[in-house]
């Protein structure tokens, strides 16, 4: 079945299936709640990446089915002659599509928008546990040039 696919800004009607994706995985399981009505703190977190020019909260979608997700950041630095960066986090495909080329479209289209907005590097982090998104990430081009930390608060 060939899909079209279209990605966009998500809108709030997506955010249902923006996070049963994020549920429907062993490490996301753990960490997202799944249910209707959705919890209180997705619908701030929206609002507050809705508002702010450097967020965006992008949906890959088939028909009106939200198959994929992602969040990128452009963040400006002094570091780099003050140059921007943008950071993508949040990646998530729908399991019914997964190893059949969403999520590559998803990032290549993530890297179009990071040139757009003029950033130098694009970044991102993967779990350590998930072997699969490392290799799939470094397929794209992506490479492992920093140790990344992390302080759960």
């Amino acid at each position: 079945m060939e899909q079209k696919l279209e990605f966009r800004i998500a809108t709030e009607q997506d955010l249902g299936q923006i996070v049963a994706m994020l549920a429907d995985d062993i490490l996301g399981s753990k960490r997202e709640r799944y249910e209707q009505p959705l919890p209180e703190s997705y619908l701030k977190a929206f609002q507050a990446i809705k508002d702010d020019p450097n967020n965006e909260l992008v949906v890959a979608v088939d028909g009106n089915k939200v198959i994929g997700v992602q969040q990128i950041t452009f963040t400006p630095y002094i570091t780099h002659q003050g140059g921007w960066r943008a950071t993508i986090e949040g990646v998530r495909t729908s399991s019914s599509v997964r190893s059949k080329g969403v999520g590559t479209k998803l990032i290549k289209w993530a890297i179009q928008r990071a040139k757009e907005r003029g950033c130098h590097l694009i970044q991102l982090t993967t779990d350590k546990k998930r072997d699969d998104a490392l290799r799939f990430y470094k397929h794209l081009g992506f490479q492992a040039t920093h140790e990344g930390l992390k302080m759960k608060l």
